[in-house]
């Protein structure tokens, strides 16, 4: 067993802890980063880069369908080829992977330990059998993993998670998808888009995280109109039949069920603690062996180590990660100085569905309907988005009655991730629905339509 001694151990190597590891280099510590499975952040590996690559795929599948509107014809069958669409999500997801490998090979080696850590007590690691470390303090920063309900587990090896879609080497002929989140709507359209027979369950009637309930009746709308999406469908057991996956539901009362050749759970994600022996440690542990923590400042009560990135369950969302994991290397190297909280940047999620769905701020279930202004905009009739035929969706802004604040939006609709943006910055600047309306708008564009709502939200 080698013996080794650091100032910090960040433990895990996605965007939080090659982040954590950098900041605390920068501080002049030494810093050794362990981790446990393969280099590459959840992100590039199994997250946002090939999910969106398969979305590109859709979305060329479903324009090229659709192009009679605009007296553009075309003649013969549009055909998808499964194998050469995977091909290219491997293809360019290994080379967003690389980038990041390359990354990691830029540290230096004594940096780097692989295996994977456990406590054995407050200020000692042991990795796998080869390694123990001692330092002041520590950054845990190992990510999240999906998790399936056990009425799924019956499913055997036809139960799939969105890890395993981006190694199939061709598309199934069907799915069902369980839970209409982020990943289950992302994932759901897209491979109905290409062919594949999509059944979309959910246990509620929410779609995509959205809490205004205007906004919600258009995304049902939209998603309906276009593939098998079923709310308030309970999930009751699965069972196999041959080479198929048989999923049994309740939905209103009534006894349901759907056969695919996978079911895919897209039903969250849980945080990867449990190779981690924190119950070795001073932390206070829920019943779900959860750390008790500062959401500010990241640290584990009564203890020097430091909870960044997803594995905190509070912004499972890239550039959240990143900003967790350079202020906790930052705290972790000046330990034991009083630590200081993260600098939280405007908030706001996208969805990359068509139409896509966005928030920014507060979302409506977070507001007193007597406290506030609400402004919004349909865009069936917005010029630019008609232009397009992409008039789908609504907007809906919030701002504060008694100052005039811009408080947040919900939207479905054209380009929402760049809506996200422009309003997420007028948020952080704390602009008033004035000040926002005093900014220019060019002519056409989808962003009239924002302009719209805010006049809304003025009256």
């Amino acid at each position: 067993m080698q013996k080794r001694h650091a100032d910090v151990v960040i433990i895990g190597a996605g965007t939080a802890g090659m982040t954590a590891y950098r900041a605390a280099s920068r501080a002049g510590k030494k810093a050794i980063l362990v981790e446990g499975g393969p280099f590459g952040t959840t992100c590039a590996r199994v997250g946002c880069m090939p999910s969106k690559l398969l979305i590109a795929a859709a979305e060329a599948a479903h324009t090229a369908r659709h192009t009679a509107a605009f007296g553009v014809h075309v003649d013969g069958t549009i055909r998808i080829d499964g194998k050469e669409v995977m091909q290219r999500v491997k293809a360019e997801r290994d080379r967003f992977v690389g980038f990041v490998i390359s990354d990691v090979e830029g540290f230096p080696a004594d940096d780097k330990v692989l295996g994977y850590a456990k406590f054995i007590d407050d200020q000692t690691v042991q990795v796998d059998d080869h390694t123990q470390i001692r330092a002041s303090s520590f950054v845990i920063a190992t990510g999240s993993s999906p998790f399936a309900p056990p009425e799924l587990q019956a499913a055997g090896d036809r139960l799939i998670f969105n890890d395993d879609v981006f190694e199939w080497d061709d598309l199934p002929n069907s799915i069902v998808v369980i839970g209409a989140g982020v990943i289950g709507l992302e994932l759901g359209q897209a491979l109905s888009r290409l062919g594949v027979q999509t059944t979309l369950l959910n246990r509620s009637d929410t779609v995509g995280g959205i809490s205004d309930p205007m906004v919600r009746e258009a995304a049902r709308k939209a998603f309906c109109d276009e593939f098998n999406l079923q709310g308030n469908a309970k999930v009751t057991a699965t069972e196999l039949v041959g080479n198929q996956v048989v999923v049994h539901y309740e939905q209103n009362g009534n006894a349901q069920q759907v056969k695919a050749d996978y079911v895919l759970s897209a039903a969250g994600r849980m945080p990867n603690l449990k190779k981690l022996s924190l119950e070795n440690t001073s932390a206070v542990l829920n019943e779900k062996g959860m750390p008790a923590f500062d959401k500010n400042t990241l640290l584990i009560d009564n203890t020097s180590i430091f909870f960044a990135g997803d594995v905190n369950h509070l912004h499972p969302i890239l550039h959240e990660a990143a900003d967790d994991g350079a202020q906790s290397g930052k705290n972790a190297a000046q330990w034991p100085a009083t630590p200081e909280p993260v600098r939280r940047r405007a908030s706001m999620g996208v969805v990359f569905t068509d139409p896509q769905i966005m928030r920014v701020g507060a979302a409506y279930r977070d507001l007193n309907e007597n406290e506030i202004r609400i402004g919004e905009v349909d865009f069936s009739s917005q010029g630019r988005s008609r232009v397009m035929l992409k008039n789908c969706g609504r907007l809906r802004v919030y701002a504060d009655k008694s100052t005039d604040r811009f408080l947040g939006a919900e939207m479905l609709g054209p380009a929402a991730e760049h809506m996200a943006h422009l309003l997420a910055w007028c948020l952080q600047m704390q602009l008033t629905i004035d000040q926002m309306l005093a900014m220019p708008f060019y002519h056409p564009v989808i962003e009239e339509g924002l302009r719209t709502a805010l006049r809304g939200a003025r009256r």
